[in-house]
């Protein structure tokens, strides 16, 4: 009796060739929208991913976001002040340095990352300089850093540095307050800040800071922050107590070390 075998047919493949054909297929297709975005993205303008807001958008945007606390008239309620005054400078500050939307209560709002793009936050701040006005951004020429540095650095002394240290590090306040460190911060904000006087700083208005002396004191703050310490280490910029300490922990007790060893080796 003859033996049957069984044979594969020619068109029967391995169990594998499916899972590998679509795996195949898959990177086909992926490579080829990747390739397409890349193209289409290369072909668009930059400036087309930074369209600007309306006002319409900033009052949604800020209806949406703020009027929880500030109210939807911007009058303000039991968990937010009145934004009547404050202007738009106040509010790009306060959103373009991360302090608004305010994550909760405390003795101040800190800094940290923003959580809206620029063109929001702008959209945001011309909605309440239209219904709100108060102050505004400054002329260009305010921020350019080419102002007296040596006559900026005296006033910033006179004026900033009881709080804010005399190299901007920064310093403790009361009741858990601090004055933040201005080693990181932009011309617009440090000029935002003396004109409307967030948390515990006060309002400096043209009749005790002209403007030229604003542009001074910017000028002065964006050189520390460029230049490096002719000195050697800054030791956290603190001044004479810091480096006294320094002294103290560390020479005298290399002064001790030598002497028990000097000590040791007569001995």
């Amino acid at each position: 009796m003859a033996r049957n075998t069984k044979r594969r047919s020619n068109g029967r493949r391995s169990p594998w060739a499916a899972t590998a054909l679509i795996g195949l297929g898959l990177l086909i297709t992926g490579g080829i929208y990747a390739g397409a975005s890349a193209a289409v993205a290369a072909t668009t303008p930059e400036t087309a991913t930074a369209s600007t807001l309306s006002v319409d958008d900033g009052e949604v945007l800020f209806n949406a976001n703020c009027a929880t606390c500030h109210g939807l008239d911007l009058a303000g309620t039991e968990n937010g002040p009145s934004l009547y005054g404050v202007g738009e400078l106040a509010v790009e500050f306060q959103m373009g340095t991360g302090r608004m939307p305010l994550q909760m209560q405390g003795p101040q709002a800190p800094q940290k990352p923003v959580q809206f793009t620029d063109d929001q936050i702008l959209a945001i701040a011309e909605y309440v300089q239209t219904m709100a006005p108060g102050p505004t951004f400054p002329s260009e020429e305010i921020l350019d850093g080419e102002g007296d540095i040596a006559r900026g650095a005296e006033l910033f002394r006179i004026n900033c540095a009881m709080c804010h240290n005399v190299a901007g590090a920064g310093g403790a306040l009361t009741e858990g307050k601090y004055a933040p460190a201005l080693t990181e911060t932009s011309a617009l904000h440090i000029y935002a800040a003396m004109v409307t006087g967030p948390q515990n700083m006060p309002v400096f208005n043209n009749m005790y800071l002209t403007e030229e002396d604003k542009r001074d004191i910017i000028s002065s703050l964006l050189y520390m922050q460029e230049t490096a310490s002719p000195g050697g280490e800054k030791l956290g910029s603190l001044g004479p107590v810091a480096e006294g300490l320094f002294i103290w922990i560390f020479g005298i007790s290399a002064l001790i070390a030598i002497t028990v060893w000097i000590t040791a080796k007569s001995n």
